[in-house]
């Protein structure tokens, strides 16, 4: 065998060494794992992800604790498992994989926005499937929508009013005191006699 040969056949080994631990390499940095995006809006940039703070843009993994201060909300993109939206004070451990996304809500408010499938959620209170388009809050599970079923939370203030209204009424009717002097009591000169 000659010396060319033999030094071609040794690079082209080496040459297909290489190239097959560059792409083996590709294939172990390859990750299954399942990620997020997170959205935030109002007067904050920023919210809390892990106790560090996170603007939008910021990619957010499965077990990590959302926080939002008083002053912004959050939406949680999870491709094609949903987005749910974080109200301001509130703190989620939110926990996603290939079956759905599920999540422990320690306070305030969350809504899903879209979902393959209903969303687990665990409160102080129990665990609430959330379908899309309805929230669970801590204290109690409500509609998104502000069309609240029990006439909303100023319905008692409009019974004063109408009470009120009522016993004026009621008040003026029955006392002895109601008679009305129309004109005064004094002379009326008419124009013409």
């Amino acid at each position: 065998m000659n010396s060319k040969t033999l030094i071609r056949k040794a690079l082209s080994t080496c040459l297909i060494v290489a190239v097959y631990a560059a792409y083996s390499m590709v294939a172990l940095a390859g990750s299954d794992k399942i990620a997020g995006e997170l959205l935030v809006s109002g007067k904050s940039a920023s919210v809390s992800v892990n106790g560090q703070d996170a603007q939008s843009g910021r990619t957010i993994f499965s077990a990590s604790t959302i926080t939002t201060p008083e002053t912004a909300s959050a939406i949680i993109s999870v491709g094609k498992l949903g987005k749910i939206e974080l109200a301001p004070n509130s703190t989620i451990t939110l926990n996603f994989n290939e079956n759905g996304i599920s999540g422990d809500l320690a306070n305030g408010k969350v809504t899903v926005l879209g979902a393959k499938e209903s969303v687990s959620i665990h409160t102080p209170e129990g665990t609430t499937n959330v379908p899309a388009g309805k929230s669970v809050s801590t204290g109690k599970s409500q509609d998104d929508d502000d069309d609240d079923k029990d006439g909303g939370a100023a319905w008692w203030l409009w019974a004063a009013i109408f009470g009120g209204a009522v016993a004026g009424i009621v008040i003026a009717a029955t006392s002895d005191n109601n008679r009305v002097s129309v004109g005064g009591g004094g002379t009326v000169v008419s124009p013409s006699r």
